[in-house]
């Protein structure tokens, strides 16, 4: 949310600097803004950077609010506040990342992420569980089994039945699947499996793979040519879980009426808007995010088959059983995978978080090593850990008082990482060490205290290496700081304050007035003739709207829709206009569906109550708790702006 926040206010650097010359063009108590920084900001938020005078004293009018309070922040102390400090800690780990890995390797694992990513393969896996930081003999026997499992299946036993039969695979798939993943490609897998995948042979059996759920053997069935990145729309009849063969019938009936009404030529996107239980994408027409190739989104397999099928934009399928219900497949578009070029950076981005970022990051440490000189002392400063770590490490309960030196374990760029130092780190993670003999565990865990403190060191130097780095850590802060302070002054003040709510609420009530509203119910009727048939029953005086719809809607629930409450009419579309009296009023017609509106009371235009206005007498008053507190801090933090370089930004 606080990103969001700092792009809505357009604060965002660059991640490129821009040569400039460093003219300064703002000064906020006495910190000077150079015309570079003020640059990247602008044609970051601009994708049609204009020049002109009207344009960039609308911009700095913009950008001097947010510096003014982010230097009331600053004056309040906000930036020593533990909690911003730690968040502000948490993402620069987070943004420091791409900048502790091996380029190289990187740029050539973003190369092979593509090629893979034009084809999909089809496998089947069998899984022996075995957590990460087992000891070696649950290690031993976890790929024993695993072997065993794989000499089975050489020996000419089937890949499916071994997997779901006694002794098989440990995912819980495999008794429905015989351990069948259907078609993958780069990044839908953990990256040790689609390693595996992709270098194995089709209809061959893999060696043992060791992820972080276990061991796995692999079988490949199959590899396609990449089918592309699919848009479609789809209109679903929900079946629950459990759903019986009479709730089924109910449902396929209903999807068949549909299907029926769009081969008669009705609009996919209204029925979608009409009857689709996928609320989440019945508002749009039935759209549904991109799937298929690349992409994070994985349709279950009868959807995507499907899907797939359709041979031409705008195509509609038959209605598709799935777990989840009925659905009617429109195609939107396909799109072919795209250029490397195209999706160099969304690999670039995935090749950073998953276990690939692990190889490119132990490269990286190699490098660093060799660049700052390192030396290890580890086969004579490490004997006093293993002879001293004993059943107490376990239980979280170890320490290391009775560590008399504090000899150098390595040394970086003359810097030493002592004893004290790695023991330290082993009190603090003791976790998930069960099992393993204390040599094992002081080699692991030092290699990981290692690693850390390697990367630690080079994070510190980020700043003064990288231009860009620094620039972006100012932006997280300032937005940081932002977020707070004007949850602080405006947001929470503006819902907390419900005196001075109720005050600026009283002073402005003529802005918050109910228009002409109908308290009714409305009868939306498939076509003329239902609506006839709602129209003879309303006569009844006596007839309930519940009683209305069991009958109509006997034979298909598409006849009738009934809304109850009260309407304003300038805000329904379909009310807007109409001249409607109290009781039944006659049958009109509105975007091809007929309407019935019954009116129990009319109601003339009124102010609203506090209650009734509060979401935008709410938002006015922090629009106006805003204003005023700009005015009040713009005294306290004096501001000068450089004219004659902010009109000569654009030469």
């Amino acid at each position: 949310m606080k990103k969001q926040l700092v792009l809505a206010l357009g604060i965002l650097f660059s991640l490129n600097t821009i040569a400039q010359t460093d003219n300064v063009v703002m000064e906020i108590d006495g910190k000077k803004v150079t015309k570079s920084e003020f640059l990247q900001i602008y044609l970051k938020n601009n994708n049609d950077p204009k020049y002109d005078k009207v344009s960039l004293d609308e911009y700095m009018g913009l950008f001097k609010k947010f510096k003014l309070k982010v230097a009331e922040a600053e004056a309040l102390g906000y930036d020593t506040i533990p909690k911003l400090k730690k968040e502000l800690a948490g993402y620069r780990k987070q943004l420091s990342q791409p900048y502790l890995i091996d380029s190289t390797k990187n740029s050539a694992l973003v190369a092979q992420a593509y090629e893979r990513m034009k084809n999909e393969v089809h496998a089947a896996h069998i899984l022996v569980k075995v957590v990460e930081n087992a000891s070696p003999e649950d290690t031993l026997a976890a790929y024993n089994r695993i072997l065993a499992i794989k000499k089975r299946i050489e020996n000419g036993e089937d890949f499916a039945t071994v997997a779901k039969g006694k002794n098989g695979s440990d995912d819980p798939s495999a008794a429905r699947n015989g351990g069948d993943l259907g078609y993958f490609t780069a990044f839908q897998m953990v990256y040790q499996f689609e390693e595996a995948a992709y270098m194995t042979q089709v209809g061959k059996i893999s060696n043992p793979i060791r992820t972080k759920f276990g061991y796995h053997i692999l079988k490949v069935i199959d590899i396609r040519p990449a089918r592309g990145t699919m848009k479609a729309a789809h209109i679903m009849v929900a079946t629950g879980k459990d759903a019986g063969q009479e709730e089924l019938d109910d449902a396929r009936k209903k999807v068949d009426e549909i299907y029926s009404k769009l081969q008669n030529g009705e609009s996919f996107e209204k029925l979608a808007g009409e009857f689709s239980d996928d609320a989440q994408t019945a508002e749009k027409g039935g759209e549904l995010p991109l799937f298929g190739t690349g992409t994070t989104t994985r349709m279950v397999p009868e959807f995507e088959e499907a899907a797939f099928a359709l041979t031409a934009n705008g195509d509609i399928s038959k209605p598709v059983q799935t777990a989840f219900g009925f659905h009617i497949i429109k195609r939107l578009e396909l799109t072919p995978l795209r250029s490397f070029d195209e999706l160099k950076k969304e690999i670039q981005s995935k090749v950073n978080k998953d276990e690939r970022a692990i190889v490119t990051q132990n490269s990286f440490i190699q490098k660093l090593k060799k660049s700052y000189s390192y030396k290890d002392n580890y086969s004579k400063s490490s004997k006093w850990f293993v002879q001293n770590i004993d059943t107490n490490y376990y239980k979280g309960t170890w320490n290391a008082d009775a560590l008399k030196t504090n000899t150098a374990m390595f040394t970086l760029d003359k810097k030493e990482f002592t004893q004290k130092e790695f023991a330290s780190y082993l009190q603090k993670n003791s976790r998930n060490f069960k099992n393993l003999d204390s040599k094992t565990l002081v080699q692991k865990q030092y290699t990981a205290w290692q690693n850390s403190e390697i990367l630690a060191y080079e994070e510190s130097k980020l700043d003064a290496k990288y231009p860009e780095f620094k620039a972006l850590m100012q932006e997280y802060h300032d937005g940081i700081l932002l977020y707070e302070i004007m949850s602080d002054k405006v947001w929470n003040k503006a819902i907390k304050d419900t005196s001075g709510l109720k005050i600026f609420f009283e002073k402005n009530n003529s802005t918050y007035a109910w228009g002409k509203r109908y308290n009714a119910y409305i009868y939306e009727c498939l076509n003329e003739d239902i609506s006839k048939k709602v129209a003879t029953m309303l006569k009844s005086d006596t007839i309930s709207s519940r009683t209305v719809i069991n009958v109509i809607n006997k034979d298909s629930e598409l006849n009738l829709r009934v809304r109850t409450g009260k309407f304003e009419l300038e805000s329904v579309p379909y009310l807007k206009g109409q001249n409607l009296k109290k009781g039944v009023n006659p049958a009109y017609v509105f975007d091809g569906k007929y309407y019935i509106v019954k009116v129990d009371e009319i109601l003339e235009p009124a102010p609203k109550t506090l209650t009734e206005a509060k979401g935008a007498a709410t938002s006015d008053y922090q629009n106006y708790l805003e204003k005023e507190w700009l005015a009040e801090i713009g005294k306290k933090h004096p501001i000068v702006i450089h004219e004659n370089v902010l009109y000569n930004l654009g030469k």
